[in-house]
């Protein structure tokens, strides 16, 4: 057989007695069939030549056929689509969009200081203005306090200045993490507790630490501390085994109780009651959790209801941004949380001395960083209540 074509009409149809003559297709120059074709005198044929199927004449459709498995032909055939796979290369993809794509993708990119915002919720008027929650909440806070002051009963090799220690590196973690504000407050109170129960070596403070965050971000957080990146914090002095085996010990010492009351749970409840400019509230919420962290740190407040903490906290805030009318809003913060008036005072007081104490650590620091400054330079405006110009 001269070639290895036949004819199949497209949609008409042929007559099998037309006459056969022979035939060379080319397109741009390239050969794209070759056989005996039978003449047709109508339109509409295609030209199937190889893989490909290309547009031809009018005037015929010439099919390939392929010979039967192992024959000469086949091998043929075989050979042709494999140098044809090596002849493809492989297109390389864009690293990004071009411009032409539109404004699809250009407006996706984000810059290195550019954060995607939490999503929350929206606050529930039926938990925050309702005044049974907040009687539930002061008749509950005294179940979640520490026993005792351990550190003269239980803690005989753990001294105060360690527990600040331990406090400070936890406070540094949650604010280099972005943790929510009331997961370093839940973890001293995890801290404390424990340690009001079990005798502990020093050694194992900073493990009990990070234990304490690992179960606070879990009851807190959207997205966790994981066991891995608390370990690096400690520069891998414990391992993740340790910490989760030591995560069991501290939840079996705290009796699974970990829905502890916290300062943080009044704040709202307060400010909704005491008359304050509504462009000053979200200043003076900042200021109270900063007063609130400072106070977990300090062990003087481990004993303290957290109610109480969180009325000196605002007050001090208040009085800070020199917003308050006098002994009149002592009296109704007082009043909000059923605190004693001198009890209140005292605990106010207690709070701007740990704010001075630590405005001058941070003058301390600065002067050993930066000598040239004079000590009259740095001992401006030293006053408890001035932070306004504090970046808290």
């Amino acid at each position: 057989m001269p070639g290895h074509f036949i004819l199949r009409p497209h949609r008409l149809g042929g007559y099998r007695g037309a006459p056969t003559v022979p035939c060379i297709k080319r397109r741009k120059g390239k050969l794209i069939g070759t056989g005996s074709l039978r003449r047709q005198v109508w339109n509409g044929f295609n030209l199937v030549a190889g893989r490909k199927q290309k547009r031809s004449c009018h005037l015929c459709l010439c099919v390939p056929i392929r010979g039967p498995p192992g024959s000469l032909l086949a091998y043929r055939e075989g050979k042709k689509k494999k140098k044809k796979k090596k002849k493809k290369k492989k297109k390389r993809k864009k690293p990004f969009p071009s411009e032409k794509e539109g404004d699809l993708f250009g407006n996706m990119e984000l810059l290195c200081c550019e954060v995607d915002p939490m999503r929350r919720a929206l606050p529930d008027p039926n938990l925050l203005y309702d005044d049974r929650v907040l009687h539930n909440l002061l008749t509950i806070e005294e179940r979640y306090l520490p026993q005792c002051s351990y550190f003269k009963c239980v803690q005989k090799d753990i001294q105060p200045f360690m527990r600040r220690m331990v406090a400070t590196w936890m406070l540094e973690v949650c604010e280099e993490q972005k943790c929510e504000e009331e997961v370093f407050p839940l973890a001293m109170n995890y801290l404390d507790r424990f340690l009001a129960v079990v005798p502990t070596r020093k050694c194992h403070l900073q493990l009990l630490g990070a234990v304490c965050m690992f179960l606070a971000s879990k009851l807190k957080e959207t997205i966790p501390l994981t066991a891995e990146k608390l370990c690096i914090y400690t520069d891998n002095s414990i391992k993740p085994q340790e910490l989760l085996e030591w995560e069991l010990v501290v939840l079996g010492k705290l009796k699974w109780n970990l829905a502890a009351v916290t300062p943080h749970d009044f704040i709202e409840h307060i400010l909704r009651k005491v008359p304050l400019p509504k462009d000053k509230l979200l200043l003076i919420r900042k200021h109270a959790q900063t007063f609130i962290a400072l106070c977990a740190t300090d062990f003087n407040f481990a004993m303290y209801p957290p109610s109480m903490i969180a009325t000196g906290s605002v007050g001090a805030a208040i009085c800070g941004l020199q917003l308050d009318d006098g002994d009149s809003l002592t009296d109704l913060l007082a009043k909000i949380t059923n605190t004693d008036v001198d009890c209140l005072k005292a605990c106010q007081e207690q709070i701007e001395a740990v704010l001075v104490n630590s405005l001058q650590q941070v003058r301390q620091q600065q002067q050993q960083s930066n000598p040239s400054k004079t000590v009259d330079e740095l001992d401006q405006a030293s006053t408890p209540t001035d932070v306004r110009d504090i970046n808290l």
